[in-house]
C-alpha cells in the first residue's frame, strides 16, 4: 500500500492520513477474520486536542490507535522515517521524530516538534515507556511524556490496553480474543514532574491490570 500510494504523497497531508486510516482498516478486518481477533473501546472521549499515552504491549496499537483516535501526531523513532516508501509518509503527515541516542538534545527536540503541532490543532501520541512491554512485565515510564505536557499545556488521557495476551511482542503467533482499550480520565495541565509522572504510571498500570486476562500476571 506504500508503494501504491506514494503519489497521495502530492497531495494535502490530511488525504494521506485518510489513505493511512484505509490500512488500517484492512488490517483490523484482515484479523477479525483470519486470526479471530477483534477489540472494544471503552471510557471518555475527548472533543479537544490531547496527549494520549498509550500503554505500549504489542505492534497492534500502533496500527489501530492512529486511525481510532483521529490521526494524532506519533511520537517516532526517528530511524523510521528512513524506512524505503512508508518512510515518506511518517514525513508527509505531522509526527514526532525523537532521535533516542542524542541525550538531553532529544528532550528539547521532542519539545520543540510538540509544539508545532501543538500551533496546527492535532493531538499527540505517545507510548511513555518507550518500548513494547510483555504483560505482567515491568518497565519505566520516560520522561519525554512530561516534556510533551509541559511544553504543550495539553491535557494528557491515559490509556489502559491488554494487546499484548493475544499479538506477543516477541513471538510471531498470535491468539484469537478481543482487545480492550480503555481511555481514562485526563490528567490536567500545570502538574510537576513528580506527581504528573506518579499519576500517569499509577493510572495506567493500574486499568491495566484490571483488564479482562491481566489478572493472571498478578
Amino acid at each position: 500500500m506504500a508503494v501504491i500510494g506514494l503519489p497521495i504523497l502530492l497531495l494535502p497531508y490530511r488525504v494521506c492520513q485518510k489513505y493511512e486510516h484505509l490500512w488500517s482498516a484492512i488490517m483490523v478486518v484482515l484479523l477479525k477474520y483470519i486470526m479471530g481477533i477483534t477489540h472494544r473501546v471503552t471510557g471518555p472521549r475527548p472533543d479537544h486536542p490531547v496527549i494520549y499515552a498509550a500503554k505500549h504491549q504489542s505492534a497492534w496499537e500502533t496500527i489501530f490507535l492512529y486511525a481510532e483516535f483521529d490521526s494524532p501526531a506519533p511520537v517516532l523513532k526517528k530511524e523510521l522515517i528512513y524506512l524505503p516508501f512508508i518512510g515518506l509518509f511518517f514525513v508527509k503527515v505531522p509526527s514526532v521524530p525523537i532521535d533516542r541516542s542524542a541525550g538531553r538534545a532529544a528532550l528539547k527536540n521532542l519539545m520543540a516538534a510538540a509544539e508545532k503541532i501543538n500551533k496546527i490543532g492535532d493531538s499527540i501520541l505517545i507510548f511513555p515507556q518507550g518500548t513494547r512491554v510483555a504483560p505482567g512485565a515491568e518497565h519505566s515510564y520516560h520522561a519525554g511524556t512530561f516534556a510533551i505536557y509541559q511544553a504543550t499545556g495539553l491535557p494528557v488521557v491515559p490509556v489502559a490496553l491488554n494487546s499484548g495476551l493475544f499479538w506477543s511482542r516477541a513471538a510471531f503467533t498470535k491468539k484469537s480474543g478481543v482487545i480492550d482499550v480503555k481511555l481514562l480520565p485526563e490528567i490536567p495541565p500545570g502538574l510537576n514532574r513528580r506527581d504528573f509522572m506518579a499519576r500517569l504510571e499509577h493510572d495506567i498500570e493500574t486499568a491495566t491490570n484490571a483488564l479482562p486476562g491481566m489478572n493472571s500476571f498478578d
